[in-house]
């Protein structure tokens, strides 16, 4: 396991002596570490913009794990949660599998698994902020049309022809094509295709008004 731009491991655990063999374990294979001894502890803290794990013990005192995993939900913190428990379940795993966590694990469990857990969930976390960032770069291309572009290209993707484009809005088929060319430099693809996946990837719509 390599340090992946430097990734973060957050133990929140409210055992000192797992909390110190966590550490000792994620730093022996370069990740950097982070620890809570409390739920809010951890809320409170304000994790650093790389990716991430949140190895996190299922029973605490105070807020336990899965009220902490529904924290985090709705503060739309996306880090990747291994839980850890002594006393987990079988109705508390699925509870916290189907909230997104990416393992459900007993203390007991080798080391060796525990990092295959932990790098899952980093490489998850890694993907997932590089698709985050891609489509904030697209939604930026999309900022910058015009309100006329934007209505240009939603008819371009919805499949009309320049001269129905140009009926519809009521201009002419040579404003029709400077709009249509202008759409496709801004937002960098080289043809309808492109365009029709870049609106299906960000959800694009026109301002209504």
């Amino acid at each position: 396991m390599q340090d992946d731009h430097g990734a973060t491991v957050y133990v929140v655990d409210d055992d000192a002596s797992v909390r110190k063999a966590s550490e000792r374990l994620f730093k022996s294979v370069g990740l950097k570490v982070e620890l809570f001894s409390s739920a809010r502890e951890f809320l409170e803290y304000r994790c650093a913009d790389v990716p991430g794990c949140l190895v996190l013990d299922i029973r605490m005192p105070g807020i336990g794990g899965l009220e902490l995993q529904q924290e985090l939900q709705r503060a739309n913190v996306d880090v990747p949660i291994v839980f850890m428990s002594a006393h987990g379940d079988i109705p508390m795993t699925v509870r916290a599998m189907k909230a997104g966590a990416v393992d459900f694990l007993p203390k007991s469990v080798s080391e060796q698994t525990l990092l295959d857990a932990v790098q899952e969930a980093i490489e998850r976390h890694t993907q997932t902020r590089a698709e985050a960032a891609e489509l904030a770069r697209l939604r930026e291309r999309l900022d910058a049309l015009t309100p006329r572009e934007r209505e240009v290209m939603s008819l371009v993707v919805a499949g009309l022809l320049n001269k129905q484009i140009a009926k519809r809005l009521g201009i002419t088929e040579t404003t029709v094509k400077l709009h249509r060319r202008h759409v496709m430099e801004k937002t960098g693809v080289d043809s309808v295709a492109e365009l029709v996946q870049l609106a299906e990837r960000t959800a694009f719509s026109v301002p209504k008004g």
